[in-house]
């Protein structure tokens, strides 16, 4: 019994991170931005520990893998993707996009389609062991809550459109499966010669975070992006 009750955890702590999900997605569609943010990151930290505990437990399973992917195309794929439909219904639309207006919302769901195509991918890539392979998908998630939530005043002005918005849809969707090397947080020791992309990149975050607040997540994934591009040239 206490063996079975062991093997259970990662996948109860799985399930706190699908539940999480679908309370970011419900904040989400009612425009309760700074609501999905929490979720979200709540869904984040259960989605860190449960892959920990399997780990620790010696409790990995073919059910807990799956139900692993279903509950994070939940929370970092549909309710990322909620928040953008519920944009594209607030954010100004051009002359020239009005005849699409009605239609245009439902192009956010390509966030969900092609996090659910990362994730698919993530669990067969054999080369995402230690670094990434496109955007992970928590991070996708992060950026557009941290968006919605932080600089949502800018994005329902008229500095910006919902062509804009179609187009970060387009992007990010895009990122995540992109054949583009990105950089793991995981330190393999404290040295700076191994370590020395981690180390830039926290470096940036701390004065991100003092300066932007909420808005921080998103300038924070941009950056995360950046980094990687460049750090891949000089790879």
């Amino acid at each position: 019994m206490p063996n079975c009750i062991t093997r259970s955890i990662p996948n109860l702590v799985t399930c706190c991170n699908l539940f999480s999900g679908c309370i970011a997605t419900v904040m989400a569609y009612e425009m309760r931005y700074e609501l999905a943010l929490l979720f979200i990151v709540m869904a984040a930290v259960f989605d860190f520990f449960d892959g920990m505990l399997a780990r620790l437990l010696n409790a990995r399973s073919p059910i807990g893998k799956d139900i692993d992917s279903l509950a994070d195309d939940i929370s970092f794929g549909l309710a990322p993707a909620m928040i953008a439909f519920s944009l594209f219904k607030e954010v100004p639309y051009p002359a020239f996009l009005g005849g699409v207006a009605e239609w245009m919302p439902y192009t956010a769901f390509l966030i969900a389609v092609f996090s659910a195509l990362r994730l698919a991918k993530f669990n067969v890539d054999t080369r995402q062991t230690t670094s990434f392979i496109g955007m992970p998908t928590p991070a996708n998630a992060l950026f557009w809550a941290s968006l919605a939530a932080g600089a949502h005043p800018f994005l329902i002005s008229d500095m910006f459109n919902a062509l804009w918005l179609f187009v970060l849809v387009c992007l990010f969707s895009g990122l995540l499966v992109a054949e583009l090397p990105m950089f793991s947080l995981k330190f393999k020791n404290l040295s700076w010669a191994d370590n020395q992309t981690q180390y830039i990149f926290l470096g940036v975050c701390i004065p991100l975070i003092a300066f932007l607040g909420i808005s921080s997540f998103a300038a924070i994934i941009v950056w995360y992006v950046f980094l990687s591009l460049v750090t891949r040239r000089k790879a």
